[in-house]
């Protein structure tokens, strides 16, 4: 029971987190334009970027798209982390590590309402 209350919150985080950080890209946060600037991304691949968040997020609320949503938002994660390596930030993929990691717990412990 307490496991399934563990999963449910770290769903919840991971939700709120995704949507937070989509909707920043997504409408053009200047501290997002400035981080992705950094990569050579344009404001459209930005939006595009935070439009898939948005998704991801959306997506890992329903049984259904739970684990597509999931292995999304991870992707999304490992992409931003790898374009920090490539610029040698290391502390900036560091930041990203245990957002990756959440999202492949979420992965590990399936949808907290599905009975096994």
């Amino acid at each position: 029971m307490m496991a399934r209350i563990f999963i449910a919150v770290l769903l919840i985080v991971v939700v709120l987190m995704g949507l937070k950080q989509g909707l920043a890209m997504f409408n053009g946060n200047d501290g997002m334009l400035e981080m992705f600037g950094k990569f050579n991304f344009n404001r459209f691949w930005v939006k595009v970027i935070g439009g898939l968040t948005i998704l991801a997020a959306i997506m890992v609320l329903f049984p259904q798209t739970y684990v597509v949503g999931n292995v999304l938002m991870a992707s999304l994660i490992l992409l931003i982390l790898c374009l920090q390596l490539s610029i040698m930030d290391i502390r900036g993929a560091m930041i990203e590590v245990p957002f990756l990691l959440m999202n492949l717990a979420l992965i590990y412990f399936q949808y907290p309402t599905i009975k096994k």
